[in-house]
């Protein structure tokens, strides 16, 4: 369809607002949700093809009727980008069990209620596309990054298996990997949340962390403007890919981490191997 409806989460600020801006560009219809419907429209602006709506992903009565929205302005909803998340840093140790369920909440179940929505309004369809913003760090575990990680792994785990619940109904799922883009993710308060916990053994390291975090917001090499493009291209194909790694940092890092997977398979084919049960 030359005007599909897209439905995204998180399109306040940072990456959600690019994405917006190039669906409208490309012709789409889009319902552009944030926890505060204003501030959507601060960011886009009005437009005829544009439902501003207020949720907050971790509510799934927020998520229905958020999508009942959609529905009743459109018809229907072709595209869903789960773009919503933010970024708890800090060492494991460091991090209270609180913010790590906080982390969860928002990164892996948000997403969860916001699907769990509007797959129903899919399926009638049959047709649709999910397409779900994970990270290199849903790929790659990285120092400091101990719950931010575990949340996007988990993501690839779901849209991994979800892919198969739903391509008899003519849905396709993409999951895709950005590396570090010039968003808002590392403002402090905006996206970013430090540890609350504090642990002498590492407290040097968690300044350290924090200050060079700090000093790459602004600094980051790819451009949102660009991936909200690719992603416009990647809904309109017949056949979607299921992974689509954004940005040459990533491709980078994606192809060490599958030769090291292949190495370490290597390193013990035998002991691995030699599971059976004897006759």
């Amino acid at each position: 369809m030359s005007n599909n409806v897209w439905f995204i989460t998180g399109a306040a600020r940072g990456m959600g607002v690019d994405l917006a801006k190039a669906a409208l560009a490309a012709g789409h219809s889009v319902v552009a949700t944030a926890r505060d419907a204003a501030k959507v429209t601060a960011a886009l602006g009005e437009h005829t093809n544009l439902l501003a709506v207020s949720l907050d992903i971790t509510d799934p009565a927020a998520s229905i009727a958020a999508t009942e929205a959609a529905v009743e302005r459109f018809g229907r909803i072709d595209v869903l980008v789960n773009n919503a998340g933010n970024f708890y840093a800090g060492f494991f140790e460091e991090i209270s069990d609180n913010q790590m369920r906080q982390q969860m909440e928002t990164n892996f179940f948000g997403p969860l209620n916001v699907t769990r929505a509007i797959l129903p309004v899919m399926r009638k369809q049959r047709s649709g596309h999910v397409i779900t913003i994970s990270s290199a760090a849903g790929l790659i575990g990285q120092e400091f990054c101990a719950a931010y990680a575990a949340s996007k792994f988990a993501l690839e785990g779901w849209m991994e298996s979800l892919q198969y619940d739903v391509a008899p109904f003519d849905i396709h799922t993409t999951v895709v990997e950005p590396g570090f883009f010039r968003t808002e993710l590392l403002v402090t308060g905006a996206s970013s949340i430090w540890p609350e916990l504090s642990i002498e053994d590492y407290a040097e390291r968690t300044e350290q962390t924090i200050t060079a975090w700090k000093s790459m917001n602004g600094q980051q090499g790819g451009d949102p403007a660009k991936l909200g493009k690719a992603l416009v291209t990647i809904a309109a194909m017949v056949e979607p890919p299921l992974r689509f790694v954004a940005g040459a940092d990533v491709v980078a890092g994606a192809e060490q981490k599958a030769q090291l997977l292949l190495s370490q398979i290597d390193a013990h084919r035998a002991l691995s191997s030699d599971m059976s049960i004897d006759a």
